[in-house]
């Protein structure tokens, strides 16, 4: 029953076809298929034996037919079962090389993470020592001021210990004038 099916709708598209031609004399060819089907209804109508063996030949060749599309569909189910396995490994081998990629591009990554926190803290050790330096610049020339003052002091401190003892000299001198001059 299957069979007839595909033959129904190639006649209802011939149908189709036809009648969805605008009425018009009939076509040469048309013409002429109709006059070789009416002759070969007429000579099938004189023989029963060539009527039976028309009827299965059309039998036969219904069947041949069917055996072809069963075997062709099959072919096709193979085909595209071959096809979907073919597709299935090529995404599944596609997927292992991108999941390759993705693990190496995650190693890479940690790589490149560890290296930025290595110059990261090199930079934070720089600019700890920068600004060491700078506080260690700082002190030393608040140290510098300071000897500069302390230098400063000691010299005005020899200066006065030189006038102290000049006037400790002095104090003397007078003292013994003095005794003098009272005896």
């Amino acid at each position: 029953m299957s069979s007839l099916y595909p033959r129904t709708k190639e006649l209802t598209r011939t149908r189709k076809s036809l009648s969805d031609s605008p009425p018009s004399s009939p076509s040469p060819t048309a013409k002429s298929f109709r006059h070789d089907r009416a002759s070969r209804l007429d000579s099938g109508s004189g023989s029963g034996d060539s009527a039976t063996d028309r009827l299965l030949g059309r039998t036969s060749s219904y069947t041949r037919r069917e055996n072809r599309l069963a075997s062709l569909s099959k072919a096709d189910d193979d085909g595209s079962s071959k096809d979907f396995k073919k597709m299935y490994e090529d995404a599944l081998a596609e997927n292992e090389k991108l999941k390759s990629r993705l693990e190496d591009s995650r190693q890479e990554l940690a790589s490149i993470r560890t290296q930025l926190e290595k110059v990261t803290q090199k930079q934070d050790r720089i600019s700890e020592r920068s600004s060491v330096l700078e506080t260690e610049k700082r002190e030393k020339r608040v140290l510098e001021k300071k000897v500069s003052e302390m230098e400063e002091e000691l010299k005005v401190l020899t200066e006065l210990k030189s006038d102290n003892q000049r006037l400790k000299d002095e104090n003397g001198a007078l003292i013994r004038v003095i005794s003098k001059l009272s005896k």
